[in-house]
């Protein structure tokens, strides 16, 4: 049975080259997978998805047909994604793998806050999901950022409900104290409330801090896993998240 590996973010936060480069490296360790691009807008992709929403729905066509705007159109485009849900499904069955690595559009709200998000998921098979969500380095550097990005997956989390797995992408531009800083944070609430404390106590801050204190006391404060696509580091991390998710850690049968 083939596990849904759903890669969410924020626009630029690296979806689409992990999931080339995270393909490449399941390949190089024996593992097989598929791909499968949802963003009917991706100009350009370093990977050949195995199933393409583009071939279903052309976002060209639906600003001049529609009379819209890029932004108007991908929301249409979106819906009408979702109403082809089936029929992709119906696709993505018949490849024999064990591992479907699933690109989302570039702007997170389509696929989060729309109807189309859920449905592709139910369509797809909710009970063999998980999300892998990158947080962006730009916004975590800072402590009041890396407040922002938490709780941004915890609205990706509450609207998808399904396993997590929280990654730190693009982990390679960070310089070495930083990095350390940002992985500390999200083991340790308690550093992160000291960096948010060390300008001084502000209306914001004490805000920051309920929030970190709600996040914590439901589960969804997680450890961030850095990764970096451009120098392969993390993925063997990454797999073990999976294979945590899934099989309570043994591994799936390489194929």
């Amino acid at each position: 049975m083939a596990r849904n590996l759903y890669f969410i973010g924020t626009a630029g936060s690296g979806k689409s080259t992990m999931v080339y480069a995270f393909q490449l490296w399941m390949n190089s360790q024996g593992l097989d997978c598929v791909t499968v691009n949802l963003d009917p807008g991706a100009e350009a992709l370093q990977y050949s998805p195995d199933l393409d929403v583009r071939d279903y729905v052309d976002l060209r066509e639906v600003m001049e047909e529609e009379d819209l705007g890029p932004n108007g159109a991908q929301v249409a485009a979106a819906d009408m994604i979702a109403m082809n849900a089936k029929e992709l499904a119906n696709v993505l069955e018949t490849f024999e793998t064990n591992y479907v690595l699933i690109d989302t559009p570039g702007q997170i709200e389509l696929f989060t806050f729309r109807a189309s998000g859920p449905v592709l998921i139910d369509a797809f098979g909710r009970d063999d999901s998980a999300l892998v969500y990158l947080n962006d380095p730009a916004l975590v550097r800072s402590a009041s950022g890396f407040v922002s990005s938490v709780l941004f997956s915890a609205t990706v989390q509450f609207r998808h409900g399904l396993p997590f797995i929280n990654v730190l992408s693009k982990s390679d531009i960070l310089p070495e104290e930083d990095l350390e800083r940002i992985v500390k944070w999200s083991l340790d609430p308690f550093a992160l409330y000291e960096a948010l404390f060390a300008d001084g106590a502000t209306p914001k801050t004490l805000l920051d801090v309920e929030f970190l204190k709600s996040m914590e006391s439901i589960g969804v404060y997680r450890r961030v896993h850095p990764v970096s696509s451009e120098i392969t580091f993390g993925f063997e991390e990454i797999y073990s998240q999976v294979q945590q998710v899934f099989e309570g850690g043994e591994d799936l049968e390489k194929g």
